[in-house]
């Protein structure tokens, strides 16, 4: 049988270079684990408390979901997906954010014929072809929540509430909320109008992007760097202002539940959030601490999204955590010791020290043990490392039990150190 192919002259050139990861992505080593551990399980912790199941969906969606979903007028369609064509010929991409993907995943399953809202959570990685910098990166990882089926402000409410309510308990210190509301999809159209007059009256001090954008999208001016911009924007007619009847009335139960419920917040009206989807409830949560890449997390209120998909009219809000992001604003807490025990053994012992790792594992404690055969010295040292409470000294036959606190020794019986640290 022929196992491999001789190596060609090109591959024995490029033998023994380095190979280092794409530009813009990162690898998560063990000492950035203990922040984004206590992120994914808090969130799950108060998610599920609340009643939202876990959904998973694939990596990789066909590219109209995103185009139809996400705005083909947005940054994200139209320069920071990662599109292929596969081998059937049809176009995908890896998915850039997570909201068009379960409402995708609520109409193919037909969970309208569930009790409403479904409320459902997620975590996984996303990808996005952007500058990489400090806490940005073209794969990431985010935490979100989607509660579908119902446009009570109650929805809204509980949702930014929990968003809060995780943050808090990671003690994450400084977080400002944001909030706005873009109104209803009919309210929005009428005030684009003004809008894109205003743009137009001015159009000369505008930026070129902005100027190709007036008619495609041009709410996203209020976002622009460009300092000509921001002065024009700065006279611009704002939305909340134009906000009539209904959306009026559900932007104020908002912000009411949110008083009771003892959440700061911070009316925003030029928040614009950078998808199309959104309607009335938007919010964005940001640490100061991150410099100008400050935002950690938003969401907001996207009730034409699903019909927009083909599935029926069905009001929905949600949103979305920066894992990466909120674990700089956190610090990259230090993980919490893995190891219970550390079994240090001599020369004669290496074997028997491994069982004894195997029964422990077994009995449900954790155990570790040195497998480059350092010295007794040297495993110690590693025992120390790794912040094992306790240390099993295997030598010459007999079994000492060392407390690493406060360096008290006793020698144990051989036969039963597995069952005694078990009860320990």
């Amino acid at each position: 049988m022929r196992l491999s192919a001789k190596p060609s002259a090109d591959t024995l050139g490029l033998m023994g270079e380095k190979i280092k990861a794409p530009r813009g992505t990162f690898d998560a080593l063990p000492d950035s684990q203990g922040a984004r551990q206590a992120i994914g399980d808090i969130s799950r912790e108060l998610l599920e408390s609340a009643g939202y199941g876990r959904i998973e969906t694939p990596d990789f969606e066909q590219t109209d979901l995103f185009t139809r979903g996400v705005g083909e007028s947005t940054e994200v369609v139209q320069k920071q997906m990662f599109t292929f064509t596969d081998q059937g010929g049809r176009s995908l991409t890896l998915r850039p954010e997570g909201t068009a993907p379960v409402c995708r995943a609520y109409i193919e399953h037909g969970m309208q014929k569930w009790p409403q809202p479904v409320k459902l959570w997620y975590s996984g990685p996303f990808f996005r072809h952007e500058r990489p910098q400090a806490g940005r990166f073209r794969q990431f990882t985010q935490v979100g929540a989607e509660s579908i089926g119902s446009d009570s402000p109650l929805v809204d409410a509980e949702l930014v509430v929990l968003v809060w309510d995780i943050l808090s308990e990671l003690g994450v210190q400084g977080i400002e909320l944001r909030l706005g509301s873009l109104g209803s999809i009919a309210a929005r159209a009428a005030y684009l109008d003004r809008l894109r007059a205003h743009l137009r009256k001015h159009e000369d001090a505008l930026s070129a992007e902005v100027r190709e954008r007036i008619d495609l999208n041009p709410l996203r001016a209020f976002d622009a760097a460009d300092e000509g911009t921001r002065e024009v924007m700065a006279g611009a007619p704002r939305l909340l202002e134009s906000l009539e009847g209904e959306d009026v009335e559900h932007f104020e139960s908002v912000r009411a539940l949110l008083d009771r419920s003892g959440v700061p917040y911070e009316v925003d009206d030029t928040m614009v959030r950078g998808l199309d989807y959104y309607t009335r409830t938007v919010f964005e949560l940001h640490s100061p601490a991150l410099g100008a890449q400050s935002q950690v997390g938003g969401g907001g209120r996207y009730d034409g999204l699903i019909g927009h998909l083909g599935g029926p009219p069905t009001p929905a809000a949600g949103w979305a955590l920066g894992v990466e992001r909120l674990a700089l604003a956190m610090g990259q807490a230090a993980p919490e010791p893995a190891v219970d025990v550390f079994i240090v053994a001599g020369e004669e012992d290496r074997e028997r020290a491994l069982q004894l790792a195997i029964e422990l594992r077994r009995a449900g404690v954790a155990a570790d043990l040195d497998l480059a055969g350092r010295s007794n010295k040297g495993q110690m040292k590693q025992a120390d490392r790794s912040g094992a409470a306790q240390a099993v000294i295997l030598e010459d036959g007999r079994a000492t039990l060392r407390d690493m606190g406060s360096g008290e020794q006793r020698e144990v019986d051989m036969a039963a150190v597995a069952q005694e640290l078990g009860r320990r």
